[in-house]
């Protein structure tokens, strides 16, 4: 089985007054289609708003930018709107049952970025939108007989309320038109920063590595989805793991720069490359991989397909070689019983995150 691994820019699929609509092709990264999983960013320029909609695949947001995010979300069943607030670092579930809007009310670019699984998709790998309002929303597409009385509108009621607006995805508001504002108690449980977040694991000269689970976070839990924040100093190393639950990681790197290696099936080497500020990257299920940053240092975001993944460590205190036995080890890598002490007191010293070589 042949898999390109490459990772990918975003394409950009809408752009208007009100901010932009970035989109990763499942035509030209086939395996996002393969690993049904998917990812888009959105940014949106002061004023901008996204028009209300719900889409096909469950995912997670997370805002690389801005501090004046302002997200509504509305359940089936549900008499009233949540209102949320988002900053930089947040990270927000986003349950394919939810309608929500977006709205940027800072003074600076509000962007957020999108993974997530893809499995129930009309087109796999990909997210597709349904929008309430606009020039694509689902008013339009009803008749006017259909609305009006659905509504209890008449003809011209029916007509005004599905035609006054002609936008489309996104649209920037005019000065002084008010929004709902977002309530703290419900963006305490439906939000979670997980920049600000006491880390996992924190090395020296390294960096830190924060994840967010389920039991962290329990709304996350809707979505059926998890996510590992990684902060590499410069030339510093995350050593190689793989998800040994089966599960999908969709790796989005946010700043800096590095190199990533992975190993699939038979050993073979799958992808050696570059990793870019802006980059989407998926480790398929199983596969080993492991990242070194630029001098410059790295940090991504890896979105996980499950609620509790359980990963497979090669170094640290978890470390699979560590938990062999010494006969085992001797004799799978051809090993004198000397170097395979030497090597077991490395694999004991050694650490999640690896700072540079001196």
């Amino acid at each position: 089985m042949e898999l390109n691994l490459s990772p990918k820019f975003a394409q950009k699929i809408f752009e208007g007054e009100g901010g932009t609509y970035y989109s990763w092709s499942s035509s030209e990264y086939e395996l996002l289609k393969e690993a049904k999983v998917g990812g888009g960013r959105l940014v949106l320029q002061p004023r901008g708003f996204a028009f209300p909609h719900y889409s096909d695949s469950n995912k997670i947001g997370y805002v690389l930018q801005g501090s004046g995010g302002v997200v509504g979300m509305v359940y089936p069943q549900a008499s009233q709107e949540v209102v949320l607030k988002l900053k930089a670092g947040d990270i927000i579930p986003v349950p394919t049952r939810a309608i929500s809007w977006w709205y940027n009310d800072g003074d600076s670019e509000l962007v957020v970025v999108f993974l997530g699984e893809t499995s129930k998709a009309y087109v796999p790998g990909e997210f597709t939108y349904f929008l309430l309002a606009g020039a694509q929303g689902i008013l339009g597409g009803f008749s006017t007989e259909f609305n009006s009385r659905a509504y209890n509108l008449n003809n011209e009621e029916a007509e005004k309320l599905a035609k006054s607006q002609a936008g489309v995805l996104l649209i920037k508001l005019p000065d002084g038109q008010k929004m709902p504002q977002p309530c703290k108690n419900s963006t305490d449980k439906m939000v979670y920063n997980i920049d600000a977040a006491s880390p996992d694991f924190h090395v020296q000269n390294a960096g830190l590595l924060t994840s967010l689970t389920e039991k962290k976070f329990p709304f996350i839990g809707e979505v059926g989805l998890s996510a590992i924040l990684v902060k590499l100093e410069g030339n510093a190393m995350s050593s190689p793991v793989y998800t040994a639950d089966s599960s999908v990681r969709v790796i989005y790197v946010a700043k800096g720069s590095g190199r990533i290696q992975v190993v699939g099936i038979n050993g073979a080497s799958v992808l050696d490359t570059k990793l870019k500020a802006g980059h989407l990257c998926v480790v398929p299920r199983f596969f080993v991989a492991s990242t070194i940053a630029d001098g410059e240092g790295m940090e991504y975001l890896s979105m996980i397909t499950a609620t509790q993944p359980l990963f497979g460590d090669f170094t640290g205190e978890t470390s699979v070689w560590g938990a062999l036995s010494p006969q085992v080890i001797q004799a799978s890598l051809n090993l004198t019983p000397e170097f395979e002490q030497v090597f077991r007191a490395k694999i004991k010293k050694s650490t999640i995150l690896v700072p540079p070589q001196d």
